[in-house]
């Protein structure tokens, strides 16, 4: 992972081959997502194997944005193509988001 000090190496429109929007729509920044326990074999490169190691537990796409130190838009694109191929779940938030999430992405945004 890069470290926030450093300057990108790669513009962001190249992590997602120039695509700004997601193949899966509807993903929004409080999405829970959850890699699948293949996915951790499957070749994967770069920001996408970073996002299935992160998400071995469920993890927000705030969360991942902040931890990739990569923008929003960016990582809702791998993210979208990681569902695509089977590799991340997205799962069952049924009912309000709790005050404990909303802090929580409220603060991951604000550290972007």
């Amino acid at each position: 992972m890069r470290m926030r000090d450093e300057d990108p190496v790669v513009r962001p429109f190249m992590l997602t081959g120039g695509r700004t929007q997601p193949v899966q729509d509807g993903l929004r920044i409080e999405t829970q997502l959850h890699a699948v326990p293949a996915a951790l074999s499957a070749p994967l490169r770069f920001e996408a194997r970073q996002i299935v190691e992160l998400c071995q537990r469920p993890m927000s796409i705030a969360d991942l944005s902040s931890a990739l130190v990569a923008p929003l838009g960016v990582v809702r694109v791998i993210v979208a193509d990681l569902i695509a191929e089977g590799y991340m779940l997205v799962e069952d938030a049924r009912g309000e988001l709790s005050v404990a999430l909303i802090e929580r992405i409220v603060d991951r945004v604000r550290a972007l």
